[in-house]
Order: structure tokens, then C-alpha cells, then sequence
């Protein structure tokens, strides 16, 4: 489920206590639920003991531990990951575990835990990490509205399954692509490439408007209460959805539709009809 305002929410969560300090140890904890990948292996994870997280980032719904290397660390928590500085919600999930000196106000450990094991680590060279960054599109929070139209006149896919196209706009699952429609009174059926300037600059605002008052919340935690922030608490955002798994519900922005439930790239999509027409 993370989508960009949990992995940011992850990413402020954990910076304090990695930002400027030295690895004494990447360990692999026993878990015999499904692996996670790791590429290129876990010898090259565990071998980056000694060295110095200068930076941590986002990109995309990935969080990024920058080494004084040159090389970068990916978390990609997909579904069901969790980037961690307090208790794991269960002993059975945890991954992997960042060793750092004792330092006085800061967590001696960062864990990656991932119920379903849906999650992937990745370690890149600087060139690979180049490439990766040419493969996906405008981060969601940056992307222009000339981006926007001219990323969305190239592609006939309804717009709710075109937002979800990381290399067309890298951030947006799901979830939010529900919300932002919604807040923009766009059909999620509409094609892409027939979308209007004005509704463009109405999507474009909504993204931003959602997806920073969500970061704000800290995120969206689900009936299934699998997200938690950096210190396993629920985030708040889900207590202001207005159509995401609503139906049945009567819309709240108009008073008078009820929410309905499509399938689109197999994924659920909510909408108001009313509202959305």
C-alpha cells in the first residue's frame, strides 16, 4: 500500500537516525515467511558495513540511503513494507536491520519489515541509479502542468490506469489516484490524452493539495493496519478519504450519489458518478 506520502512520511521518519553516520553492520534477520529480493546479493549488502549514509531520500515510492560510496541503497516497501525505528509489529516479518554506533537521541537501529514479502532491496552503482532515475517519470510533487499535458496526450489509457504508470509520473498508487479524480471531478474512465487544459491544471492542483496534506497526516493506514510511520503508528489521512473503499456510501462532497466500485488494470477504483461525471 505505501504510496509516496507513506514512503516520505518513512523517509522523515528514519533520516535523523542515518543521515551523517557510519554502518557497523547490514544484517539479514531469520525470517521464514517469503523472502524479499535482493539484488545484485546479500554479501554486497552486508559487505557496506564501514561505510557513511550521507543522505536519505525518496524517489518515487522508493526510500534512498545515499553512501559516501557513491552507491545508493533502495527500499522498495511496496504492499505491505515498513521502514522502522521503534518495535516491529511482529517478530516474524523482520527483514533486515542497519547497525549504527551508540549516539545519544538517535536509534542504534533502522529495520525494514514486510509482512506479505512483497517489498525489494536494491544496491546500485552510480550509473545504475542514473538509469533507474531515466526510467521513471516526474516525481508527483514536482511534476509541471505542461509535464502533465504532455505526458497525458501521448497515451488513450483511462486516466485513473495512466496515473498509476510510474514512468508517466512516479509516486501515485492506487489510493490517491481515487482521491486526486475525485478532487478533480474527472471521470477515472475518461481517456488520458482527452483530457482539457483546465481539468489537467484542476488534477495537477489536486495532486498536490492530496498528496501534501497526506504527508502532513502521515500517511494512510487501511482497515488491515499493516502502514505504519517510522515509529509504528498509524498514520490519519484515511479518516479523510472521500471515495477510497467507500462504496456503497453516499459522497460527501455532493450529498447525493453513492460511491461506486469499478475494476480498471485490475485494481478497484472509487468514484463518485455524481461528482465524476
Amino acid at each position: 500500500m505505501p504510496e509516496l506520502p507513506e514512503v516520505e512520511t518513512m523517509v522523515r521518519g528514519v533520516r535523523r537516525h542515518c543521515e551523517g553516520r557510519t554502518l557497523l553492520q547490514v544484517e539479514f534477520l531469520e525470517c521464514t515467511r517469503r523472502p524479499i529480493p535482493v539484488l545484485p546479493s546479500r554479501t554486497q549488502f552486508e559487505a557496506q558495513a564501514g561505510r557513511t549514509i550521507t543522505q536519505v531520500g525518496r524517489l518515487g515510492k522508493r526510500a534512498l540511503f545515499f553512501l559516501d560510496s557513491g552507491s545508493v541503497m533502495i527500499i522498495e516497501p511496496r504492499m505491505t513494507g515498513l521502514l522502522l525505528v521503534s518495535s516491529a509489529p511482529s517478530e516474524e516479518h523482520r527483514r533486515v536491520c542497519w547497525h549504527f554506533p551508540k549516539q545519544r537521541g538517535k536509534s542504534d537501529t533502522v529495520e525494514f519489515w514486510d509482512r506479505r514479502g512483497l517489498g525489494t532491496l536494491s544496491l546500485l552503482s552510480p550509473d545504475q541509479f542514473a538509469e533507474l532515475q531515466q526510467r521513471l517519470g516526474p516525481d508527483a510533487l514536482e511534476i509541471t502542468v505542461d509535464e502533465w499535458s504532455q505526458r497525458l496526450k501521448k497515451t488513450d489509457r483511462p486516466i485513473k490506469v495512466a496515473l498509476l504508470d510510474q514512468s508517466l509520473v512516479a509516486g501515485i498508487g492506487n489510493l490517491y489516484a481515487s482521491e486526486i479524480l475525485h478532487r478533480s471531478g474527472i471521470s477515472p474512465k475518461r481517456k488520458a490524452s482527452r483530457l482539457r487544459k483546465p481539468e489537467i491544471e484542476k488534477m495537477a492542483d489536486a495532486t498536490l493539495q492530496i498528496l501534501t496534506t497526506a504527508i502532513r497526516y502521515e500517511g494512510s493506514t487501511l482497515n488491515d493496519g499493516t502502514y505504519r510511520n517510522a515509529l509504528a503508528e498509524s498514520g490519519g489521512y484515511q479518516n479523510h478519504h472521500q471515495v477510497y473503499d467507500r462504496a456503497g456510501e453516499t459522497c460527501p462532497a455532493c450529498g447525493q450519489s453513492e460511491i461506486r466500485r469499478i475494476v480498471q488494470a485490475q485494481r478497484s477504483t472509487f468514484y463518485c458518478p455524481g461528482c465524476q461525471r
